[in-house]
């Protein structure tokens, strides 16, 4: 698979990442892409629902100096923040479950990246400081996966699982 190159005149590699309801995990995932390789990279990120970012999540990302009080959740049909071809280079789902669920019927067939960064249900927060800790680790861990993986777009053909 030819990967859009990451010169100027060429396209990007064009990514979407997938959670349930785009509300937590592929959001980050589409901020820390766009932070860290806006560059190398077109990225989105939807769900096969829409929902509100989580207001928790937005609270705890905006104490550590990151604002995605301007990102939307967005469902597969979303055409005014989705590109309209629906043509991606890589799909990435950020929930096992989400991609257990439907990835065999999408038609995003040899293009599926399985990196599942867990759900706000498995959190086991008790109380308002330990919720806060919660998603604190999971932005670092997104953040970490984007890093690691996403450095070069050439390490992307060997993450696909679907």
């Amino acid at each position: 698979m030819a990967l859009r190159s990451k010169s100027k005149d060429a396209k990007k590699t064009r990514i979407l990442f997938v959670d349930r309801q785009n509300n937590l995990s592929s959001q980050l995932a589409e901020f820390y892409t766009k932070q860290l390789y806006s560059d190398m990279y077109e990225v989105y990120s939807a769900g096969p629902q829409k929902d509100i970012i989580d207001c928790d999540l937005l609270s705890a990302m905006y104490r550590r100096g990151d604002d995605l009080r301007n990102m939307v959740s967005k469902d597969f049909k979303d055409t005014k923040h989705l590109p309209e071809d629906a043509e991606y280079d890589f799909i990435i789902w950020t929930e096992k479950d989400i991609f257990d669920e439907i990835h065999k019927d999408s038609p995003w067939e040899g293009k599926q990246i399985l990196a599942d960064m867990g759900r706000r249900s498995d959190f086991t927060a008790t109380d308002d400081v330990e919720l806060d800790q919660c998603l604190n680790e999971l932005a670092d861990k997104v953040r970490a996966w984007v890093k690691e993986n996403l450095s070069d777009p050439e390490k992307l053909p060997g993450l696909v699982v679907a």
